[in-house]
């Protein structure tokens, strides 16, 4: 039974992530936004909805392992399987204001959770964990870089926004709706049949939400990032994992804390180091000699370095 979960969560969620991308990108040409604020608000808000009900769940029954390993584990594979995967398939161009802003903040929400979540490290406290005033900061950053970004949602648009098929709004919006239903669901039905899997052959909650069911609410993200390279709307994609990082760590994060303070337990400081470094790695590729892009070499250097990581942690 755990087997058939796993198989008709992944058709769910390859069925979704077509239709989001879709009605998605039909969205943003109705509205004359970019593709790339569709991404980073619409899309990864609603591919983020596995990870928000799984670590909000797991913050009301006390258990911070799961609400912090989901979110840890997400960041990370965000990074370095999707953006690597899709930058792999197809180098991934960033404009000035992925440059100048977006890249940067998704840096900010990383560094923040790391000082947040070092409290032994920093010797602010004899426990590592992430308090009710740190949640309401990072909560009241994610409402005002909302508010920046829909204000501010004149910024150039993609090339590819012009060659994106015609589609009647409300046919958009069925499908945009429809998408993230599947794609939620689908990781649902994963996730509960690769917990119950894993918890059979003994590993730790702590290993479990930062792999299989990190990768399982990350399943929405991967798949809809994908198609969007694949259909050429590479802003989209990227957006997708950029507004998805900063949700998991303001929001989600941020959410949390407040409903109950989060102890790390058995999130070790390589797990923090990988999330810092998956905001780091960008920033740096963002300011390399390559055109300013994310490309097939750095892709597969990520992909690299996630695998390196994984087998760490298994063994």
């Amino acid at each position: 039974m755990d087997i058939l979960f796993i198989v008709i969560g992944l058709a769910l969620v390859l069925a979704g992530a077509d239709r989001l991308t879709e009605g998605a990108a039909a969205i943003a040409e109705k509205f004359r936004v970019s593709e790339f604020i569709i991404g980073l608000t619409i899309v990864a808000v609603g591919t983020s909805m596995p990870e928000f009900v799984v670590s909000i769940s797991a913050a009301l029954r006390g258990s911070s392992d799961m609400a912090i390993g989901n979110v840890v584990g997400s960041n990370i594979f965000n990074v370095f399987l999707i953006l690597g995967l899709c930058a792999t398939v197809s180098p991934l161009p960033l404009t000035r204001n992925n440059i100048r802003f977006d890249i940067p903040i998704t840096l900010l929400a990383s560094v923040l959770l790391f000082l947040a979540a070092s409290d032994t490290l920093l010797h602010t406290g004899d426990t590592d964990r992430i308090g009710r005033i740190e949640g309401v900061i990072m909560f009241i950053l994610y409402i005002a870089l909302i508010v920046y970004t829909i204000r501010s949602s004149n910024r150039e648009r993609d090339d590819a926004e012009n060659t994106v098929p015609r589609m009647k709004t409300p046919i958009a919006v069925f499908w945009t709706v429809a998408g993230l239903a599947a794609l939620i669901g689908g990781s649902r039905l994963f996730i509960d049949g690769a917990s119950a899997l894993a918890h059979r052959m003994g590993i730790s909650e702590a290993v479990i939400a930062i792999t299989l069911v990190a990768g399982g609410t990350s399943l929405p993200e991967l798949a809809s990032s994908l198609a969007s390279v694949i259909k050429g709307r590479k802003g989209m994609a990227l957006g997708n994992v950029l507004g998805s990082n900063i949700f998991n760590i303001l929001f989600i994060l941020g959410g949390s804390a407040m409903i109950s303070p989060l102890t790390l337990g058995d999130i070790s400081l390589v797990d923090m180091v990988m999330v810092l470094l998956s905001a780091v790695l960008p920033f740096i590729f963002a300011f390399t000699f390559r055109g300013h892009s994310i490309n097939r070499i750095e892709g597969v250097m990520m992909l690299i370095i996630y695998g390196t990581y994984i087998w760490q942690l298994i063994n």
